[in-house]
């Protein structure tokens, strides 16, 4: 059994709770349907957002959303202020035990931060 990080980013539509929900739950959803794992085999979460949003905390919804994530240590914390980086951004990093080898991980970018990641597909 191995750690494996599975990345992922989402622009979120505004600086609101409701905006913030969707996107978590879009981005989420999508990371678990590509990788097939359940919360118990996530070790921990680190959310990060650009310094634009800053409404609420993603990891409440994380934890309202998905079953067992009330369990899971979750972290968020502020992106770095880069000239010119991409704005209302939403960054993931899920660490899961698993069989998967680190090619086998399926990383998701959504929205306007696909651009983050082109290589990815």
């Amino acid at each position: 059994m191995f750690q494996r990080g599975i990345r992922g980013a989402i622009t979120v539509d505004a600086d609101n709770s409701d905006s913030v929900k969707q996107a978590v739950f879009e981005l989420i959803s999508e990371i678990i349907k590509k990788n097939n794992f359940s919360s118990k085999d996530i070790s921990h979460v680190i959310f990060t957002m650009t310094d634009d949003l800053k409404c609420v905390y993603p990891a409440k919804f994380a934890r309202e959303i998905f079953e067992g994530w009330q369990f899971v240590p979750m972290m968020c914390n502020q992106e770095l202020k880069i000239s010119n980086s991409l704005e209302k951004c939403l960054r993931i990093l899920i660490v899961i035990n698993t069989e998967l080898a680190q090619n086998e991980i399926k990383h998701v970018y959504l929205k306007g931060a696909k651009k983050l990641r082109e290589d990815l597909k």
